[in-house]
């Protein structure tokens, strides 16, 4: 029996999830993405590594953040392997009294959904109709060729006269960050699915203001709009900055929304321990309850790297059941 989640993000800080050394490139340290696409992700380590962490603060046991360590670890930090305890439930455990447990979900990589790039017409959000289609939306979009872009802003964000001399353009141009795309007059519309994000005030603002590309050149779009900043390491001994250790670093901008799956594969036949205490205070009765807290507090305690340099916050907007079986 399994259950399959989906949910949608919004970054409140940068986000900076990286590939876990320096490389050669336009910034030192970059951050994770699609090989195929080249595309910025949260990959669904991230995700999961950070969600345990926050259920187990949930439950009052930060002991079961891990999956179980080796006998000299766990003399000094204790993990409590136990099948009643919904952490080690839902998220699995190795080394237990019977064994180890696999986990009962499995979270996803988030993919892109909507970016933030500035425009003649102040800020926008830039998808493709298929990227908002493969999410579970309804998108009513013309067909674009590349070079080309169509939007939900109102005609009056669009010059449709000369600068200059005033006359009646015959292409409408607009600017997506530094690239200026022909503008189709067909509106743009996208309807969330039911009962996922209507009503909600950040959604509402952010669909008005939608610019979908073509599908080729969106990661062109992306890639050269990421946030990067420059710092530096600061000697402890002086409190000034070190000699020879500037460094850059990108990442995912603010206001970022992203889309992921949960599969729930509730597989144990005596199924979760909704008697446990804490979790009847908490009104959890399956693993997907646990993930949602979970990522609930990465609101506060972000995910990433850079955390101090007030990067990593995320808001769980909305989730919704996809399918089940």
């Amino acid at each position: 029996m399994y259950t399959q989640w989906r949910f949608i993000l919004m970054t409140l800080d940068p986000v900076h999830i990286g590939t876990g050394g320096y490389r050669l490139g336009r910034v030192d340290l970059s951050i994770a993405r699609e090989p195929g696409t080249n595309l910025p992700k949260i990959p669904g380590t991230s995700l999961s590594g950070a969600v345990r962490t926050y259920a187990a603060y949930r439950y009052e046991r930060p002991q079961c953040a891990g999956q179980g360590q080796g006998d000299e670890v766990r003399a000094k930090k204790p993990h409590c392997r136990d099948r009643n305890c919904p952490v080690c439930y839902t998220f699995g455990y190795i080394r237990g009294p019977e064994g180890g447990h696999a986990g009962t979900v499995s979270i996803a990589d988030a993919q892109l959904l909507l970016f933030p790039v500035h425009s003649m017409a102040g800020p926008v959000w830039v998808s493709t109709a298929g990227r908002l289609r493969e999410a579970g939306l309804t998108v009513a979009c013309p067909a674009l060729s590349h070079g080309e872009c169509a939007t939900s802003l109102p005609e009056r964000s669009i010059p449709q006269t000369d600068r200059a001399s005033g006359a009646p353009v015959r292409d409408r141009l607009f600017n997506v960050g530094w690239l200026l795309l022909r503008c189709r007059r067909e509106a743009v519309q996208v309807q969330p699915p039911s009962g996922a994000v209507e009503g909600d005030v950040a959604w509402q603002a952010v669909v008005r203001r939608l610019v979908l590309v073509d599908e080729g050149l969106f990661p062109q779009v992306v890639n050269s709009n990421l946030e990067v900043r420059t710092s530096v390491s600061i000697d402890p001994a002086t409190g000034a900055a070190s000699e020879r250790a500037l460094f850059t670093y990108e990442a995912l901008p603010r206001a970022t929304w992203l889309w992921g799956d949960v599969v729930e594969d509730d597989y144990r036949p005596d199924g979760f321990p909704a008697g446990n205490e804490k979790a009847a205070s908490l009104g959890h009765t399956r693993p997907w309850h646990v993930v949602r807290d979970g990522l609930r507090l990465a609101e506060y305690l972000g995910i990433g790297g850079m955390g101090t340099r007030g990067f990593g916050r995320i808001r769980l907007t909305h989730e919704w059941k996809v399918s089940h079986g």
